[in-house]
């Protein structure tokens, strides 16, 4: 069996002052990637840097404070690999990878963009070089026997099942009629599958992010836009995928919870 768990921290020292440390330890994930860390991974403190029984590598944002990515494996990867190729973003703390045993593993923090503005048009940029990329590495996946796994953030839900308030998002970034078409070519064109809609195609959610503000959480009013985004070979075996939804507001750590997947698979022999 492998366990994957992706979650966006928003910002790991303060996440870990709430209780990010404890769910890290009891965690049953071989694998955890985290979103918006935040911190440079030379000012983390050695037990979130590289905790015992996990190997890591952290990809820093350039800009102090900002974005961040990391992966922890209790697997010892093969290669590891920061950022997809496209120099815009190579500082930029939103892509980091793992070559483990027959399979890559990747942790992604797609920019959230916000409508007419220069944060829009970065998002816009940064789709249009990341689908090309999610192309080659399936593909060199697949001419080694990998599988692939992409872990994380994407900032977009694709579907009025995957928000609770899809009507009044329409026109709002993470909603926007371009932004789902881009992950439709995710999936229908690249042939990824979404392996928490696969398990429960129905809806609506679960969702994944409740704003801190107003009653959001308790109302149940979310989105959902962390994903696993698999290889047809690996999310067929996927047998569970849980959202691990706190069990009330003061009890978060962050304003994500962690989508935790597992699957019947094991690296070939």
């Amino acid at each position: 069996m492998l366990t994957v768990s992706t979650v966006n921290v928003n910002g790991l020292r303060a996440a870990a002052k709430k209780g990010f440390v404890e769910w890290l330890a009891a965690t049953g994930a071989d694998v955890v990637a985290c979103q918006e860390v935040r911190a440079e991974a030379s000012r983390l403190p050695e037990h979130l840097r590289e905790p015992d029984g996990w190997h890591t590598v952290h990809a820093d944002c350039a800009v102090k404070g900002r974005n961040g990515v990391c992966l922890y494996s209790r697997i010892e990867p093969r290669a590891t690999r920061i950022g997809f190729g496209e120099r815009e973003f190579a500082e930029s703390g939103r892509y980091v990878e793992m070559r483990l045993p027959g399979l890559v593993v990747a942790s992604l923090y797609l920019p959230s963009g916000d409508v007419g503005t220069e944060r829009q048009e970065e998002k816009e940029r940064f789709m249009a070089a990341f689908l090309p990329y999610l192309g080659e590495l399936r593909d060199k996946a697949a001419a080694s026997g990998d599988e692939v796994v992409v872990l994380g953030d994407w900032n977009i839900a694709h579907a009025e099942i995957d928000l609770k308030n899809w009507k009044g998002n329409r026109k709002n970034s993470g909603f926007l009629p371009e932004e789902r078409a881009w992950l439709g070519r995710v999936f229908d064109e690249l042939g990824y599958v979404d392996v928490q809609r696969r398990l429960d195609p129905e809806g609506p959610g679960p969702y994944t992010w409740w704003s801190y503000r107003g009653k959001a959480f308790d109302n149940d009013s979310g989105w959902r836009i962390d994903y696993a985004v698999a290889t047809p070979g690996l999310a067929e075996r996927a047998v569970s995928a849980v959202v691990e939804r706190a069990p009330s507001y003061d009890a978060r750590w962050s304003d994500h919870a962690p989508l935790t997947v597992t699957f019947d698979w094991s690296p070939p022999a």
